[in-house]
C-alpha cells in the first residue's frame, strides 16, 4: 500500500500577532521535494513591512508575557510538547518530504528531540531560583533574572523541526517574545508548527516569517526593534549576525560550523565503531554541523577498519526518504548537491584516493539529489579536509599516536564537536579534554538530548544550547540592593 504524501495545504501565510496572513505584497515562493523535484506547498516571501509588523507585535505581547509566571508557561511549554507528540507521525512525514532525509530519522530523532527539548525547559524553569547576599552584615543583594525581551530567531534547514525547538523553548520558557525565520529551503515543517500550537499562546508572543534569507533575513539582521538575535547556520553567516547585533548593542547566540574529528584508535569497541563513524557521517545526509567529516584511524587498525568501514558504506540503502527502510535520503537540494560534488572533484584534484561513493544516485533516483556515501583517503592539510562540505563524505586520514591526532583534530578552525573510540578510559578522557571542541563524545556519535549543553569553539560559535545554561542568555540581571542602615554613611 503506497503512503499517503498528501500532507501540506496548498499554501502557508506569514504567523503576525496570532493571525495567519499573506503578508503585504503577498509574493510566494514555493518549496520542493528534493527527492523528485516535485512541488510541496507555496509560503510567502514576507517583506520588510512584515517584519516590522511582527516585531511590533512581539513588542507588544512582551509586555504582557514578560510578566507570566514561570509556572504559567511551564505549562504551555508542557502542552506544545503534547501536541509535537500528537502529531509526531504527521510532523515525520512533512519534514522528511520537505527536506529530504529519512523518515526513520524523523521519527527516532527530530521530532521526538523537539518534543523532549519543550518539556525540559517546562520543568528547568520551575527550579530555577535567583539569589540573595548579605554584604558588610548590613546590606542585601538580590540578583533576580528577567526577560531579555523581543527575540530575532534564523534557522537552518538541515534540522527545520528540531532546531526551531532548540531555539523557541529556552526563549519562551524566559519570558521572551519570537519573531523566527525558517530557511526558505524548508519552511514547511515550522509552519506546519505554528498551525498547531498558535492558539497556546498570547498573540504576538510567536510570530513566524517566511521568505528569502537575503531579504526578510537580512532585514531582521539590522531591525532596531529587537533585543537579541540568535543563528544557527554556517560560519559565513553567523559572522555577519554577530556583527550586526554587535552594532545594535545587543547580544547574539552562534551555532555554526564544524569539521569534527571522529577518532578511532587500535582498542576501539570495534562493531560499534563502525556504526559509530556511519552515524557521524552519514546521519542526514551529512548535513551536520557536528559531522564526523575527518575520521581518523590508528596505524595498527587502519586497514582493517577502513576496508570493512568500506563495506558498511556499500550496504546503505540510500532510497526514497519517505520509504521505511531507507537509511540514507537526499540532500536538501540540487544546489547542495551540486556544491558536495566539487568537492570531490577537488580532493582528486588534491590527489586523494576515493575508497567508495563520490557519485549521484541514478536509475529510480536521478530525478533527486541524492549522493552516494562516500570515503576519502586523505591528509588533514586538504582543502576537503579543512572546510565543510556538509554532505555524506569523509575524509580518512591515518595517524600514530595519541599526541599525533590530538595535534591533527586541533588544526581546524572549527571546534564543534568530535568523538574519540577506545576502551582505555584514561586515553578517552586525554583527548576528550584535549581536543578543542565544545562537544567530544566518547564511543558515541550525533548523541544530542537535552539537558547536554551543545555549541562550539573558534568559529564554530558563541553560547550553548540544550542546557538550562541557555536561559542566561534569553534573560538579564536584575540586581536590588537594599540598605540596612537606618544611619546617615558621613560622606556628606
Amino acid at each position: 500500500m503506497a503512503k499517503d504524501l498528501n500532507v501540506f495545504d496548498k499554501a502557508y501565510g506569514l504567523l503576525i500577532n496570532g493571525e495567519w496572513t499573506n503578508g503585504a505584497k503577498g509574493e510566494t515562493l514555493t518549496s520542493y521535494n528534493p527527492s523528485n523535484n516535485e512541488p510541496l506547498a507555496t509560503f510567502i516571501d514576507a517583506s520588510n513591512s512584515d517584519v516590522d509588523d511582527a516585531v511590533a507585535a512581539a513588542r507588544e505581547a512582551q509586555k504582557t508575557w514578560g510578566c507570566t509566571t514561570a509556572a504559567e508557561r511551564s505549562v504551555i511549554l508542557n502542552k506544545i510538547a503534547d501536541i509535537i507528540d500528537e502529531h509526531a507521525e504527521l510532523f515525520a512525514l512533512q519534514e522528511t518530504l520537505d527536506n529530504g532525509k529519512p523518515i526513520r530519522e524523523t521519527r527516532a530523532a527530530d521530532i521526538p528531540l523537539a518534543s523532549e527539548h519543550f518539556r525540559y525547559f517546562a520543568g528547568v524553569i520551575l527550579a530555577e531560583e535567583g539569589s540573595v547576599n548579605e554584604i558588610y552584615n548590613e546590606d542585601i543583594s538580590l540578583v533576580l533574572r528577567e526577560p531579555i525581551g523581543v527575540v530575532g530567531q534564523i534557522i537552518p534547514w538541515n534540522f527545520p523541526f528540531l532546531m526551531a525547538a532548540w531555539k523557541l523553548a529556552p526563549a519562551l520558557a524566559a519570558g521572551c517574545s519570537v519573531v523566527i525565520h525558517p530557511s526558505s529551503s524548508t519552511s514547511l515543517s515550522l509552519l506546519s508548527l505554528g498551525q498547531k500550537i498558535n492558539h497556546l499562546l498570547p498573540k504576538g508572543v510567536l510570530n513566524i516569517i517566511t521568505g528569502k534569507g537575503s531579504k526578510s533575513g537580512e532585514y531582521m539582521l539590522h531591525h532596531n526593534g529587537f533585543n537579541k538575535l540568535a543563528f544557527t547556520g554556517s560560519t559565513e553567516i553567523g559572522r555577519r549576525v554577530g556583527i550586526a547585533a554587535a552594532e545594535m548593542l545587543i547580544p547574539s547566540t552562534l551555532e555554526l560550523g564544524g569539521k569534527s574529528a571522529n577518532i578511532f584508535f587500535d582498542d576501539m569497541p570495534f562493531d560499534k565503531a563502525l556504526e559509530g563513524a556511519q552515524k557521524g557521517i552519514l546521519f542526514n545526509q551529512g548535513q551536520v554541523c557536528c559531522a564526523g567529516s575527518r575520521i581518523f584511524v590508528q596505524e595498527g587498525i587502519y586497514d582493517k577498519f577502513v576496508d570493512a568501514l568500506a563495506t558498511e558504506f556499500k550496504k546503505v540503502k540510500v532510497g526514497l526518504p519517505w520509504e521505511d527502510d531507507t537509511q540514507m535520503g537526499s540532500q536538501v537540494n540540487a544546489g547542495q548537491l551540486d556544491t558536495i560534488m566539487k568537492y570531490v572533484k577537488i580532493g582528486e584534484q588534491e590527489g586523494c584516493r576515493i575508497i567508495t561513493g563520490g557519485k549521484k544516485m541514478g536509475g529510480e533516483l536521478s530525478e533527486g539529489a541524492f549522493l552516494e556515501p562516500t570515503l576519502i583517503a586523505a591528509t588533514n592539510e586538504v582543502r576537503i579536509a579543512q572546510e565543510e562540505i556538509f554532505g555524506p563524505v569523509a575524509t580518512v586520514i591515518k595517524f600514530k599516536t595519541e599526541a599525533e591526532v590530538i595535534a591533527l583534530a586541533n588544526d581546524s578552525e572549527y571546534g564543534l564537536a568530535g568523538a574519540v573510540w577506545t576502551t582505555n578510559i584514561n586515553r578517552a578522557l586525554r583527548v576528550a579534554k584535549a581536543v578543542k571542541t565544545g562537544r567530544m563524545w566518547v564511543n558515541c556519535f550525533n548523541r544530542l538530548p537535552a539537558g547536554a549543553p551543545f555549541g562550539g569553539y573558534k568559529s564554530s560559535g558563541i553560547g550553548r544550547e540544550n542546557h538550562k545554561m541557555m536561559l542566561a542568555a534569553y534573560t538579564q540581571v536584575k540586581n536590588i540592593y537594599i540598605s540596612m542602615r537606618e544611619e546617615r554613611e558621613g560622606m556628606y
